[in-house]
């Protein structure tokens, strides 16, 4: 019990940005990753610090090429992720007085040109900019959890894992680490398309690559402008904006900075921490999701050999479970009810059909009338003419609110 306790503090009590109020606060399950009060996720409260954010980066970075990202912590090594925090300062000039107003981003591109870190911010669209306080910092916050789950790299944030799926996950981070993880580059086109020739050079001796980019330096601006497209939206990019490019897409590729987006889910890549694969950009969920199944209870890459399918999902054998009551379902009977699992006891109880005939539940096996939002045993003693009681099965009715009519008549009846 005790090892239950210990990551089970971390954001306990924390308000939910989706219930409000009707969430008590945050509250772990113990296995699910979702809040035990509201059912909401974990990315949905405002849970993580920025501290337990910029570990869980700086463990993604260990072991990469991108340790230039991270600073080790003196007392424990545990690597930190160094983001790189801009702040900008405009003097507003007041009637009397010229007052500062600082606007801090809280991460920027790593570029030593302050300018092309602005405009790239400047190219994102506005309610996605990391700025202190604004919701693009609660955005890229969300997606800090949701693309880059700390259970798709660490073992010891997963839930009873065997030694031997331990030893599989870390092979599976291991080769991740070094066949598809990458960080995106913000660079002006000209300068990506300089180290593509230089590549180029070097690898097919010289192709008359740079003779062409000799050419291109003679025309206008404007003629230049259509040289250069985005690998996404396929569209012309200014040779004076600045573009992401990511180094195992190659030097050829190049994205606008609001299409630097994963393949999946068509959010933006959190930090421009990109997955590379078979020529498509991924966030860290979404190729994990490519190379493994993901437990639909617990929401963890499976490494087991056992797992069930069910609903068009996979789980954990012990984890297809009610959403409600954690009983295991495996050979019981089961609703779904918003894509999750229900027993029937708690379906019953908490999310059945009241029948307007009689006023109690109707049994999800059993057969019903629906209409509008209003449903009724399809029996001869529930499903009635409100006014002469004349069974309605199979007949023609005229619904009012919760009532039904044989006739105009009885409605008039009734109505007046």
């Amino acid at each position: 019990l005790k090892q239950m306790g210990l990551g089970h503090e971390q954001g306990f009590g924390a308000p939910c940005l989706k219930c409000k109020d009707k969430c008590e606060g945050f509250e772990l399950h113990f296995w699910r990753k979702i809040c035990r009060n509201c059912k909401c996720g974990q990315e949905e409260h405002d849970v993580l610090t920025s501290n337990e954010e910029d570990r869980k980066v700086g463990k993604l970075f260990e072991d990469t090429k991108y340790t230039t990202l991270i600073a080790k912590l003196k007392n424990d090594g545990i690597p930190m992720y160094k983001r790189n925090v801009m702040i900008l300062t405009n003097p507003v000039a007041a009637k009397k007085n010229i007052s500062i107003n600082t606007v801090t981003y809280e991460w920027a591109p790593p570029v030593q040109n302050q300018t092309l870190a602005r405009q790239y911010m400047q190219m994102l669209p506005k309610e996605k900019q990391p700025v202190a306080g604004s919701e693009g910092a609660q955005y890229r916050k969300k997606q800090l959890a949701k693309q880059l789950p700390a259970h798709d790299q660490d073992p010891s944030k997963c839930h009873e894992l065997s030694a031997n799926e331990v030893k599989q996950m870390e092979q599976f981070v291991k080769k991740y680490k070094n066949e598809a993880l990458g960080v995106g580059d913000v660079k002006l086109p000209g300068e990506v398309e300089t180290k593509a020739t230089d590549k180029n050079n070097v690898n097919n001796g010289d192709r008359g690559t740079s003779a062409a980019v000799g050419a291109m330096e003679g025309k206008s601006a404007d003629q230049r402008t259509s040289q250069y497209f985005c690998y996404r939206c396929k569209l012309n990019m200014k040779e004076g904006d600045p573009a992401v490019y990511a180094e195992r897409a190659g030097y050829d590729k190049l994205w606008h900075p609001a299409c630097f987006v994963c393949c999946t889910c068509s959010e933006l890549l959190v930090d421009m921490i990109y997955f590379w694969k078979n020529g498509n950009l991924y966030c860290g969920r979404h190729y994990c999701d490519s190379e493994k199944p993901r437990c639909a209870g617990c929401d963890e890459l499976i490494f087991s050999n056992e797992y069930t399918q069910a609903e068009g999902q996979n789980w954990h054998l012990k984890h297809f479970c009610c959403f409600d009551c954690d009983c295991v379902l495996a050979g019981e009977i089961y609703v779904m009810v918003n894509d999750k699992p229900v027993c029937k006891p708690c379906y019953v109880k908490n999310h059945a059909a009241i029948c307007q005939g009689c006023h109690n539940a109707i049994d999800p096996e059993v057969q019903r009338v629906t209409y509008n939002n209003f449903n009724w045993h399809a029996t001869q003693e529930c499903f009635l003419c409100s006014c002469c009681s004349k069974c309605l099965i199979g007949q023609k009715f005229m619904p009012i609110e919760g009532m039904v009519f044989c006739s105009v008549e009885c409605k008039k009846k009734m109505m007046s």
